[in-house]
């Protein structure tokens, strides 16, 4: 049977990620989607963008990079959303489709998608209309889905949060309790709806107006899966694995502390200020820097826990992303709160690695974290 997918969220992102894997999947033959694309945000902002998302004639997403050194450059047409909403002006036609058609859900609503406004806990679980945020919006939803058939269902975040799905169904579940929700349905929230913990990973910098987007060639989508349960599709760049901390270690302490490595050195002055990653990699020291602290450092501590084969194959595809041609990535945004990313970066990576062997010493690390040798 066809499992049709609701999405939450019309970002560039969504366009040249889980959008174009169910594209490609349905190219295929899988019989997933097609997608129903709902804005979430109220006022006209994206209007123009919800307008020209579900035409026939699809949209165009450029996928450009390297892969092993070489260049790749592909022009694709994405033709798997079919319909989008507006969640405000169409809160009983979405109510409607979330309750009767729908058996795959995404979202991806931007880094304050799992705010919850003081006016959304102050609902009953009676009332229809439509909420001000995502979750409880979420909710609203999950409850007419629930007096229409209760029928089961899988939700796929992508919000970039930590262990997205378990933060997701905190969430709902305090919600829930907010609106004095009956117990039959915290039961079927509980055993009817699948919440997992995502990984989304790709650069996509660029949009294509009024709909469409520019990617890099590297993406991951990986999904916790519980045991017995399989996704109602199939991708190449879609994982499904056991454990998600792997790939949080290796996104968090490889590409995103090589980013916090080279912002720090820009952060010390001299450096243009309007200069990209690939750029200052062009400096053969600082390329060589970074290179020598993942080979002597962070690679033995990813071995450490048993990673080395998978830190050293990461380190060889972040080079390349970091040398895309394509992507202009300022060191000034990437250097943002870099006192913090230090910590979350590099601090927390000594402290995970001294769980798996205590002895180790990574004086460059704990240098730049600040950290005594032990």
């Amino acid at each position: 049977m066809p499992v049709p997918v609701l999405q939450f969220g019309t970002s560039r992102f969504l366009q040249a990620h889980a959008d174009l894997f169910i594209h490609e999947a349905r190219e295929a033959g899988q019989d997933i989607g097609p997608i129903t694309v709902v804005k979430t945000s109220p006022g006209p902002e994206r209007s123009n963008r919800l307008a020209h998302l579900a035409r026939p004639e699809g949209y165009p997403v450029r996928i450009r990079g390297l892969v092993d050194g070489l260049r790749i450059e592909r022009d694709l047409t994405v033709t798997s959303i079919a319909r989008a909403l507006d969640a405000v002006r169409d809160w009983d036609l979405l109510r409607q489709v979330f309750a009767q058609e729908a058996a795959l859900v995404i979202s991806n609503t931007g880094d304050a998608g799992f705010a919850v406004p003081p006016a959304d806990r102050r609902r009953d679980f009676s009332d229809t209309t439509c909420p001000a945020g995502f979750p409880a919006k979420l909710l609203a939803l999950l409850a007419a889905r629930f007096a229409a058939a209760a029928a089961p269902l899988l939700i796929l975040p992508c919000e970039l949060v930590a262990y997205n799905g378990q933060e997701l169904r905190r969430i709902l579940g305090g919600l829930a309790r907010d609106w004095s929700a009956p117990a039959a349905f915290t039961a079927w929230l509980s055993d009817g709806v699948t919440i997992c913990d995502t990984l989304v990973d790709r650069i996509v910098p660029s949009a294509i107006e009024p709909v469409g987007a520019i990617a890099e060639v590297y993406a991951l989508w990986a999904i916790a899966m519980p045991k017995g349960l399989e996704l109602p599709f199939c991708h190449e760049a879609v994982l499904p694995v056991d454990d998600l901390e792997p790939y949080l270690r290796l996104k968090l302490h490889i590409l995103n502390l090589g980013h916090t490595w080279l912002a720090g050195e820009w952060l010390r002055g001299g450096r243009p200020p309007d200069e990209t990653v690939r750029e200052i990699l062009s400096d053969p020291s600082l390329r060589q820097g970074l290179l020598t602290l993942y080979r002597e450092e962070v690679i033995l501590g990813f071995a450490s826990a048993g990673l080395g084969d998978e830190a050293r194959a990461y380190v060889a595809k972040t080079m390349d992303r970091f040398d895309n041609p394509y992507l202009d990535h300022p060191l000034r945004d990437i250097a943002a709160d870099h006192a913090i990313k230090v910590e979350r970066r590099c601090g927390a990576f000594l402290d995970w690695v001294r769980q798996h062997d205590p002895s180790l010493v990574l004086p460059r690390l704990q240098g730049i974290a600040g950290r005594a040798p032990q």
